[in-house]
């Protein structure tokens, strides 16, 4: 897909893209310049994860969780269902 920078260097997500990865208006995203290529992506979160029960990784105790406030839960839900 082409798309074109603007005079204050901002670059529009083709909506088709925006969907498909479920990206909103406002999100923050991660740019990085890599061998001459520009990659966006979603923010890495340093999130220790610990076995707990039954096996499964959980959030270590005390370990905030990013984007997993009410409205964080509520979005997630959201893009799940599509």
């Amino acid at each position: 897909m082409v798309t074109t920078i603007d005079s204050a260097g901002r670059i529009v997500i083709p909506k088709a893209i925006r969907d498909r990865l479920g990206l909103r208006g406002g999100e923050t995203v991660e740019i990085e310049e890599l061998d001459g290529r520009i990659e966006l992506s979603r923010p890495r979160h340093d999130t220790e994860l610990v076995e707990g029960e039954h096996g499964l990784l959980v959030p270590a105790p005390g370990t905030p969780m990013p984007g997993l406030d009410p409205d964080g839960v509520r979005d997630l839900l959201e893009r799940s269902r599509r």
